[in-house]
């Protein structure tokens, strides 16, 4: 029986995108601190001169699905991170921003093969996005850990040898 799994080394070569929506920033900002904080501990660039680490500002967590498609298709990043954060208000848009939203990411990560992280926290309160993104436990840290873990296995899948009929084009 083979065993695959990702793991945290080896991560100097890895190509790391991620997502941020601008909307509820005080969140996303928090966020994205956290998810670079895990991706430095584990020997990636982060910043602006980083050139393993690309991003991309999106007005609000709606706009995330689009931008991370273009990044995938461009076949330069072994990750995308998605950063967001939809809190409920007194009207149904909570509800289609969200499950657009994760339907999207999902959809998007299963039809290019490109590992997509979740990073978009929906919750019913402000509060509730803040203790999630930093006074109890910074969910940041773990969507950038996913991802490191997720480009190394999916790395590693891809060297298998797959019969060309059973993932066309998929796996490249």
């Amino acid at each position: 029986m083979t065993t695959f799994e990702g793991h945290f080394q080896d991560t100097a070569d890895l190509k790391f995108a991620i997502v941020i929506a601008r909307f509820n920033d005080l969140v996303t900002g928090k966020l994205l601190s956290a998810c670079e904080d895990a991706l430095t501990r584990h020997g990636i660039t982060v910043g602006p001169a980083s050139s393993q680490v690309d991003y991309a500002w999106v007005p609000g967590s709606f706009e995330i699905p689009m931008v991370a498609r273009l990044l995938a298709l461009s076949g330069r990043y072994d990750a995308i991170i998605c950063l967001g954060a939809v809190i409920r208000g007194q009207t149904s848009h909570y509800d289609h921003v969200a499950s657009e939203v994760a339907k999207g990411i999902q959809t998007l990560a299963y039809q290019t093969g490109v590992p997509i992280t979740f990073g978009v926290l929906t919750t019913d309160t402000l509060q509730q996005a803040l203790e999630r993104a930093g006074i109890k436990n910074n969910l940041g840290w773990e969507y950038g850990m996913n991802a490191i873990e997720m480009a190394n296995l999916t790395r590693k899948l891809r060297h298998l040898a797959l019969p060309e009929q059973s993932a066309p084009n998929l796996l490249k």
